[in-house]
């Protein structure tokens, strides 16, 4: 059986900050990012491997700031 594996990419400048998308992934795979972004907001980032892909933080982000990438894998 084939699993999904995905990579989340967080564009650090749209990012408002309202953390939706840390509350929508199932994985644990997004969360706060320790440096400010320009505006002074502190944008989410994505780290570690468990990403499916499944696109839940894309679906709830209301500025389109991410971008979700899923490949079969082994």
């Amino acid at each position: 059986m084939m699993k999904n594996k995905g990579r989340v990419e967080v564009n650090r400048e749209l990012c408002k900050g309202c953390y939706l998308c840390i509350h929508a992934c199932k994985k644990g795979v997004l969360s706060i990012d320790e440096t400010p972004a320009a505006l002074g907001v502190y944008p989410v980032k994505a780290s570690g491997t468990a990403c499916v892909g499944c696109g839940n933080c894309y679906v709830v982000c209301p500025d389109l700031c991410i971008t979700v990438y899923c490949e079969e894998a082994e």
